[in-house]
Protein backbone atom coordinates (compact mmCIF):
# COMPACT_ATOMS: atom_id res chain seq x y z
CA UNK A 1 0.00 0.00 0.00
CA UNK A 2 0.77 3.26 -0.17
CA UNK A 3 0.93 6.42 2.22
CA UNK A 4 -2.53 7.47 0.46
CA UNK A 5 -4.21 4.09 2.25
CA UNK A 6 -4.97 5.89 5.44
CA UNK A 7 -7.96 7.80 4.15
CA UNK A 8 -11.50 5.64 2.55
CA UNK A 9 -11.30 4.88 -0.82
CA UNK A 10 -13.52 2.90 -2.64
CA UNK A 11 -12.61 0.83 -5.93
CA UNK A 12 -15.72 0.37 -8.17
CA UNK A 13 -15.00 -2.39 -11.11
CA UNK A 14 -17.58 -0.35 -13.50
CA UNK A 15 -19.07 -2.00 -16.46
CA UNK A 16 -19.32 -0.41 -19.74
CA UNK A 17 -21.33 2.88 -20.44
CA UNK A 18 -21.28 5.80 -23.26
CA UNK A 19 -18.55 8.26 -23.56
CA UNK A 20 -20.48 11.21 -21.61
CA UNK A 21 -21.83 9.12 -18.63
CA UNK A 22 -18.13 8.13 -18.40
CA UNK A 23 -16.83 11.29 -18.15
CA UNK A 24 -19.56 12.71 -15.94
CA UNK A 25 -19.15 10.16 -13.30
CA UNK A 26 -15.63 11.28 -12.78
CA UNK A 27 -16.93 14.51 -12.16
CA UNK A 28 -19.39 13.18 -9.84
CA UNK A 29 -16.88 11.30 -7.84
CA UNK A 30 -14.98 14.56 -7.05
CA UNK A 31 -17.81 15.97 -5.45
CA UNK A 32 -18.05 12.66 -3.63
CA UNK A 33 -14.52 12.91 -2.19
CA UNK A 34 -15.38 16.63 -0.88
CA UNK A 35 -18.48 16.27 0.36
CA UNK A 36 -18.53 12.79 1.91
CA UNK A 37 -15.02 12.58 2.23
CA UNK A 38 -14.90 9.08 0.00
CA UNK A 39 -11.92 8.46 -2.57
CA UNK A 40 -12.44 6.72 -5.93
CA UNK A 41 -10.61 4.29 -7.83
CA UNK A 42 -12.18 2.81 -11.07
CA UNK A 43 -11.65 0.51 -14.02
CA UNK A 44 -14.14 1.35 -16.89
CA UNK A 45 -14.52 0.25 -20.24
CA UNK A 46 -16.33 2.44 -23.38
CA UNK A 47 -19.66 1.04 -25.62
CA UNK A 48 -20.08 2.01 -28.30
CA UNK A 49 -16.92 2.52 -28.50
CA UNK A 50 -15.74 6.32 -28.24
CA UNK A 51 -13.13 9.26 -29.23
CA UNK A 52 -12.89 11.83 -26.30
CA UNK A 53 -11.08 14.72 -26.95
CA UNK A 54 -9.29 16.77 -24.75
CA UNK A 55 -10.03 20.27 -23.67
CA UNK A 56 -7.56 21.66 -26.03
CA UNK A 57 -8.75 19.84 -29.67
CA UNK A 58 -10.89 21.31 -32.00
CA UNK A 59 -13.83 19.43 -32.87
CA UNK A 60 -12.78 19.97 -36.46
CA UNK A 61 -9.75 17.41 -35.56
CA UNK A 62 -12.33 14.21 -35.86
CA UNK A 63 -14.08 12.66 -39.02
CA UNK A 64 -18.01 12.64 -37.67
CA UNK A 65 -18.87 11.29 -40.33
CA UNK A 66 -16.74 8.34 -40.13
CA UNK A 67 -17.83 8.01 -36.75
CA UNK A 68 -21.16 7.82 -36.84
CA UNK A 69 -21.31 5.69 -39.84
CA UNK A 70 -18.82 3.24 -37.49
CA UNK A 71 -20.80 3.91 -34.45
CA UNK A 72 -18.55 5.17 -32.43
CA UNK A 73 -19.45 7.95 -29.96
CA UNK A 74 -17.96 11.54 -29.07
CA UNK A 75 -17.10 13.22 -25.96
CA UNK A 76 -15.12 15.79 -24.95
CA UNK A 77 -12.99 15.48 -21.60
CA UNK A 78 -11.64 17.99 -18.95
CA UNK A 79 -8.07 17.11 -19.56
CA UNK A 80 -5.66 18.25 -22.20
CA UNK A 81 -3.55 15.92 -24.15
CA UNK A 82 -3.94 14.24 -27.19
CA UNK A 83 -7.92 12.97 -28.39
CA UNK A 84 -8.07 9.30 -27.93
CA UNK A 85 -9.86 5.96 -29.61
CA UNK A 86 -11.58 4.53 -26.93
CA UNK A 87 -12.11 0.63 -28.70
CA UNK A 88 -14.70 -1.04 -26.78
CA UNK A 89 -12.73 -4.02 -26.49
CA UNK A 90 -9.35 -2.77 -27.11
CA UNK A 91 -8.87 -0.10 -24.21
CA UNK A 92 -9.22 -0.38 -20.71
CA UNK A 93 -9.38 2.51 -18.47
CA UNK A 94 -8.87 3.72 -14.95
CA UNK A 95 -9.81 7.11 -12.78
CA UNK A 96 -8.33 8.06 -9.73
CA UNK A 97 -10.14 10.92 -7.69
CA UNK A 98 -8.82 12.58 -4.05
CA UNK A 99 -8.92 15.82 -2.83
CA UNK A 100 -6.37 18.22 -3.62
CA UNK A 101 -5.06 18.75 -0.13
CA UNK A 102 -4.10 14.88 0.26
CA UNK A 103 -1.92 14.71 -3.11
CA UNK A 104 1.33 16.35 -4.43
CA UNK A 105 0.58 19.92 -5.52
CA UNK A 106 3.71 19.38 -7.86
CA UNK A 107 1.76 17.64 -11.04
CA UNK A 108 4.99 15.62 -11.89
CA UNK A 109 4.98 14.31 -8.65
CA UNK A 110 1.35 13.60 -8.68
CA UNK A 111 1.58 11.81 -12.11
CA UNK A 112 4.08 9.48 -10.56
CA UNK A 113 2.44 8.64 -7.27
CA UNK A 114 -0.82 8.01 -9.10
CA UNK A 115 1.10 6.07 -11.75
CA UNK A 116 2.62 3.41 -9.25
CA UNK A 117 -0.93 1.19 -9.48
CA UNK A 118 -0.77 1.21 -12.98
CA UNK A 119 2.59 0.05 -13.94
CA UNK A 120 1.79 -2.30 -10.92
CA UNK A 121 -1.14 -3.10 -13.12
CA UNK A 122 0.72 -3.78 -15.79
CA UNK A 123 3.40 -5.49 -14.29
CA UNK A 124 0.89 -8.36 -12.72
CA UNK A 125 -0.66 -8.37 -16.40
CA UNK A 126 3.11 -9.64 -17.70
CA UNK A 127 3.94 -6.73 -19.69
CA UNK A 128 7.39 -4.77 -18.46
CA UNK A 129 6.22 -1.18 -19.32
CA UNK A 130 7.34 2.05 -17.54
CA UNK A 131 7.57 5.92 -18.43
CA UNK A 132 8.91 7.06 -21.24
CA UNK A 133 13.17 6.71 -21.05
CA UNK A 134 12.74 9.99 -23.82
CA UNK A 135 10.68 12.70 -25.28
CA UNK A 136 9.83 11.76 -28.73
CA UNK A 137 8.12 13.94 -31.28
CA UNK A 138 4.86 13.49 -32.87
CA UNK A 139 3.76 11.97 -35.63
CA UNK A 140 -0.19 13.11 -35.57
CA UNK A 141 -1.10 15.79 -33.22
CA UNK A 142 -4.41 15.46 -32.47
CA UNK A 143 -4.18 11.97 -31.64
CA UNK A 144 -2.97 10.51 -27.50
CA UNK A 145 -1.11 7.75 -28.32
CA UNK A 146 0.46 9.84 -31.57
CA UNK A 147 1.84 12.78 -30.18
CA UNK A 148 4.84 13.94 -28.70
CA UNK A 149 5.95 11.00 -26.18
CA UNK A 150 6.91 12.66 -22.17
CA UNK A 151 8.77 11.13 -20.19
CA UNK A 152 6.96 12.43 -17.37
CA UNK A 153 3.04 10.61 -17.76
CA UNK A 154 3.78 8.43 -21.11
CA UNK A 155 3.44 4.89 -20.15
CA UNK A 156 5.54 2.90 -23.20
CA UNK A 157 6.26 -1.13 -23.25
CA UNK A 158 9.27 -2.17 -23.07
CA UNK A 159 10.02 -0.99 -20.20
CA UNK A 160 13.74 1.19 -20.91
CA UNK A 161 14.13 1.47 -24.20
CA UNK A 162 14.37 4.69 -26.33
CA UNK A 163 12.32 3.27 -29.10
CA UNK A 164 10.03 1.38 -26.22
CA UNK A 165 5.96 1.76 -27.84
CA UNK A 166 3.21 3.76 -26.44
CA UNK A 167 0.92 1.45 -24.07
CA UNK A 168 -0.81 3.86 -22.22
CA UNK A 169 -1.46 7.46 -21.69
CA UNK A 170 -2.41 9.51 -18.79
CA UNK A 171 -3.93 12.95 -18.20
CA UNK A 172 -4.79 15.08 -14.83
CA UNK A 173 -6.66 17.93 -13.78
CA UNK A 174 -7.64 19.56 -10.88
CA UNK A 175 -10.58 21.45 -10.15
CA UNK A 176 -13.01 22.49 -6.93
CA UNK A 177 -10.22 20.83 -4.58
CA UNK A 178 -10.00 18.03 -6.32
CA UNK A 179 -7.85 15.85 -8.34
CA UNK A 180 -8.72 13.47 -10.93
CA UNK A 181 -6.52 11.52 -13.15
CA UNK A 182 -7.32 9.10 -15.79
CA UNK A 183 -6.24 6.72 -18.32
CA UNK A 184 -6.48 4.88 -21.36
CA UNK A 185 -4.30 1.37 -21.54
CA UNK A 186 -4.28 -0.84 -25.01
CA UNK A 187 -5.36 -3.37 -24.32
CA UNK A 188 -5.63 -4.43 -28.41
CA UNK A 189 -4.03 -2.35 -31.03
CA UNK A 190 -6.86 -1.70 -33.86
CA UNK A 191 -4.89 0.89 -35.83
CA UNK A 192 -7.49 1.19 -38.80
CA UNK A 193 -10.56 2.40 -36.57
CA UNK A 194 -7.83 4.78 -34.35
CA UNK A 195 -6.88 6.33 -37.77
CA UNK A 196 -10.05 6.80 -39.40
CA UNK A 197 -11.50 8.80 -36.68
CA UNK A 198 -9.26 11.50 -37.79
CA UNK A 199 -10.42 13.65 -40.27
CA UNK A 200 -6.70 14.29 -41.71
CA UNK A 201 -5.00 11.17 -40.68
CA UNK A 202 -1.55 10.52 -42.97
CA UNK A 203 -0.17 7.81 -40.81
CA UNK A 204 -0.08 4.38 -42.32
CA UNK A 205 -1.37 1.30 -40.14
CA UNK A 206 2.76 0.00 -40.07
CA UNK A 207 3.68 3.50 -38.60
CA UNK A 208 0.79 3.63 -36.13
CA UNK A 209 1.82 -0.31 -35.03
CA UNK A 210 5.52 1.22 -34.95
CA UNK A 211 4.32 4.02 -32.26
CA UNK A 212 1.62 1.80 -30.05
CA UNK A 213 1.80 -1.68 -28.63
CA UNK A 214 -1.10 -3.52 -26.23
CA UNK A 215 -1.62 -5.63 -23.93
CA UNK A 216 -2.41 -8.18 -25.90
CA UNK A 217 0.42 -8.29 -28.21
CA UNK A 218 3.06 -8.04 -25.46
CA UNK A 219 1.92 -10.56 -22.95
CA UNK A 220 -1.38 -12.15 -24.36
CA UNK A 221 -2.91 -11.78 -21.35
CA UNK A 222 -6.91 -12.29 -21.70
CA UNK A 223 -8.81 -9.03 -21.51
CA UNK A 224 -11.34 -9.86 -18.38
CA UNK A 225 -7.45 -11.29 -16.74
CA UNK A 226 -6.41 -8.28 -16.90
CA UNK A 227 -9.10 -5.50 -16.09
CA UNK A 228 -9.07 -7.92 -12.97
CA UNK A 229 -5.45 -6.98 -11.91
CA UNK A 230 -5.48 -3.66 -13.00
CA UNK A 231 -8.33 -3.05 -10.16
CA UNK A 232 -6.58 -5.50 -8.35
CA UNK A 233 -3.38 -3.34 -7.92
CA UNK A 234 -5.73 -0.03 -7.49
CA UNK A 235 -7.50 -0.97 -4.99
CA UNK A 236 -4.52 -2.01 -2.69
CA UNK A 237 -2.35 0.76 -4.02
CA UNK A 238 -4.75 3.00 -1.73
CA UNK A 239 -6.34 0.23 0.71
CA UNK A 240 -9.94 0.39 -0.91
CA UNK A 241 -12.61 -1.54 -0.21
CA UNK A 242 -14.88 -3.06 -3.03
CA UNK A 243 -17.69 -0.18 -3.78
CA UNK A 244 -20.46 0.93 -6.41
CA UNK A 245 -21.70 3.98 -7.48
CA UNK A 246 -24.99 5.51 -5.17
CA UNK A 247 -28.19 5.46 -6.99
CA UNK A 248 -27.98 9.70 -6.60
CA UNK A 249 -24.50 9.44 -7.80
CA UNK A 250 -25.73 7.88 -11.23
CA UNK A 251 -28.41 10.00 -11.53
CA UNK A 252 -26.67 13.18 -11.14
CA UNK A 253 -24.18 11.54 -13.78
CA UNK A 254 -27.13 10.69 -16.15
CA UNK A 255 -28.21 14.51 -15.64
CA UNK A 256 -24.46 15.92 -16.13
CA UNK A 257 -23.82 13.96 -18.99
CA UNK A 258 -27.20 15.08 -20.94
CA UNK A 259 -26.67 18.65 -19.61
CA UNK A 260 -22.82 18.90 -20.33
CA UNK A 261 -20.59 16.11 -21.97
CA UNK A 262 -22.84 14.84 -24.57
CA UNK A 263 -24.03 18.43 -25.57
CA UNK A 264 -23.19 19.76 -28.95
CA UNK A 265 -21.97 22.79 -27.51
CA UNK A 266 -19.54 21.32 -24.91
CA UNK A 267 -18.09 19.00 -27.87
CA UNK A 268 -17.78 21.47 -30.31
CA UNK A 269 -17.45 24.78 -28.01
CA UNK A 270 -16.26 23.93 -24.94
CA UNK A 271 -19.23 25.33 -23.69
CA UNK A 272 -20.58 23.84 -20.68
CA UNK A 273 -24.22 24.74 -19.67
CA UNK A 274 -25.10 25.62 -16.13
CA UNK A 275 -26.96 23.55 -13.77
CA UNK A 276 -30.59 23.24 -14.21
Amino acid sequence: MSDVADREWRLIRDGPRDGPTQMALEEVAGRTAIERDVRTVRTYSWTPSTVSLSYRNEASAIDRAFCEREGIGLTRRQTGGGAIYHDARGDVSYTIVAPREEVPGDLMACYELFCEPILEGLRRMGVDAGFAARERASIHEPSCYLRDVHPAHDVVAPAGESGARKISGNAQYRRNDVVIQHGSISYEVVPERHLGVFADADVTVDRFRERVTGVREEAGTDRGTAVALLGDALGEWCGATEGRWRADELEAARELADRKYGAEAWIRDREAPTRR
